[in-house]
């Protein structure tokens, strides 16, 4: 059954079109701004995966040049791995859906956004996440949604929303925000040095903006959409919860007491052996232990939290951890640095180039250049693992880009300091906001590379920890947190 529905917001109109394409995927809907189209699909497997204790989601975001009225470039002329762009936009996409599927729910499922027409005004970005959570909607798949993507910059002191590239260009705030009916999911954004009461303006003015495109989901799910799967949560085996909680749940709280990782790791696996001993004592099946371990781990750091105001390792809950710094640490680079902050530590270094030197985008937008590059860098020693190295996941380009981001808005501007610009933090140590420690450290390698920068720049990781009707803010987060 077809259906079309549009959406008009700051004088915009936006359609949604399902029934017509892709009909053999379990939810299809295509989104239309002036002459951007993209076309979201939402497929899931009929059976769950046995013994996995995650939610198996894969989510790609792909732009097709041929949207531009382009043909690709290269010796193979087609489309291949997904460029920085793309990569970024399917975590964009990934990130407010993921929490929203129930509990138990472990069936393959993948979220297919595909760029089929550009008119290079509208961003598909923020078609795509609308539309990935429409397809699920109207589909048969397990969802608490709606929500709906928005993006809302600051231009001439003026908020917009849903702008052009062209405003995105000329804004000197830029916000991308997914919101449910009641709040504001997940935020993306970065700014010129804007007060936090403009930031807050934006979140609102974003969230009311959002609202029309939840209506008009709820209103394609009213008229198409299909019965949910039933999805039956899982029950946690009742003598093994009772014989963790009797006979270690002192151990637990102990536990959080130790301030190394390495040391808190090895704790932790050598209580995990003893209760599978016990168990198999006590004849009682260990598979829930996993899932029962985390949840009594993580309700004794929250207790400690809200009761004592005391975090792992002992810290209270806006105590940062301490912080060393070096620079010049490499002879034959432009500019280094070595930042440590607790058990996370970066060496980020700074080379200073020409125009020859930019990096050539080829994009739906057509060619452009980018003179400030950073790359973030995950060994997996910094871990204490062993794999194989290969090129930066999803993971690494998104660091990478939220420290660029960070750090862009105070370069010199291009005619006073034309040079290009890239920096790489490989991280050497981790145990948590490793991405705000390449902030650090790229700012301190800029300054050592002679770059005149606004001022300097810092990052921190920061948490919200609920217990009960308590809220606790977390400065500085752990990995563990």
């Amino acid at each position: 059954m077809k259906k079309y529905c549009k959406v008009e917001v700051a004088g915009c109109e936006v359609s949604f079109e399902s029934g017509k394409i892709a009909k053999q995927a379990n939810g299809s809907v295509m989104v239309r701004k002036g002459d951007t189209m993209v076309l979201v699909t939402a497929v899931s497997a009929r059976k769950g995966r046995e013994g996995i204790d995650f939610f198996p989601l894969t989510v790609d975001y792909q732009e097709k040049t041929y949207a531009a009225g382009k043909i690709p470039g290269g010796f193979f002329k087609r489309e291949g791995r997904l460029s920085d762009r793309e990569t970024l936009t399917s975590r964009l996409i990934d990130r407010p859906l993921r929490p929203l599927f129930p509990k138990g729910f472990t069936c393959e499922t993948q979220i297919i956004a595909t760029v089929m027409s550009t008119d290079n005004v509208n961003d598909p970005a923020i078609l795509a996440l609308t539309g990935a959570s429409a397809a699920l909607m109207i589909s048969d798949i397990p969802f608490n949604g709606p929500v709906a993507g928005v993006r809302v910059v600051r231009i001439d002191g003026e908020m917009v929303v849903n702008p052009t590239f062209a405003q995105i260009d000329e804004s000197d705030l830029d916000v991308t925000m997914a919101c449910s009916r009641e709040a504001v999911v997940m935020v993306e954004g970065g700014a010129q040095e804007v007060d936090e009461e403009v930031m807050l303006e934006a979140l609102e003015l974003g969230h009311q903006a959002a609202q029309p495109f939840i209506e008009a989901q709820l209103e394609m799910v009213s008229q198409i959409g299909l019965e949910k799967r039933e999805v039956v949560a899982p029950v946690l085996n009742g003598d093994l919860v009772a014989l963790v909680n009797e006979h270690f749940g002192d151990r637990f709280v102990a536990g959080i007491k130790v301030s190394d990782k390495l040391e808190r790791q090895d704790y932790f696996s050598a209580l995990k052996d003893e209760i599978r001993e016990r168990l198999a004592e006590s004849e009682i099946p260990d598979n829930d232990l996993g899932e029962v371990f985390e949840d009594l781990l993580g309700g004794a750091i929250r207790r400690q939290i809200s009761t004592e105001g005391i975090r792992i390792g002992g810290r209270k809950v806006d105590e940062i951890r301490d912080i060393a710094t070096e620079v010049s640490l490499l002879p034959r680079t432009h500019g280094s640095a070595l930042f440590t902050r607790g058990e996370t530590q970066a060496i980020v270094t700074a080379t200073l180039g020409t125009s020859v030197d930019e990096q050539r985008i080829d994009s739906l937008r057509g060619n452009t250049f980018n003179s400030f590059m950073l790359h973030y860098n995950f060994p997996p020693y910094s871990v204490g693992e062993a794999r194989f190295l290969r090129g930066p996941g999803r993971r690494e380009i998104g660091h990478g880009t939220l420290a660029r981001r960070a750090l862009q808005a105070v370069l010199p501007a291009a005619d006073k300091f034309p040079y290009t610009i890239r920096i790489v933090s490989d991280i050497t140590e981790s145990n948590g906001s490793s991405s705000m420690a390449s902030v650090c450290g790229g700012s301190l390698a800029l300054m050592d590379a002679g770059v005149p920068i606004k001022a300097p720049v810092a990052g921190i990781a920061m948490g919200l920890v609920q217990e009960g009707d308590q809220f606790i803010v977390l400065s500085d987060i752990l990995g563990d947190e």
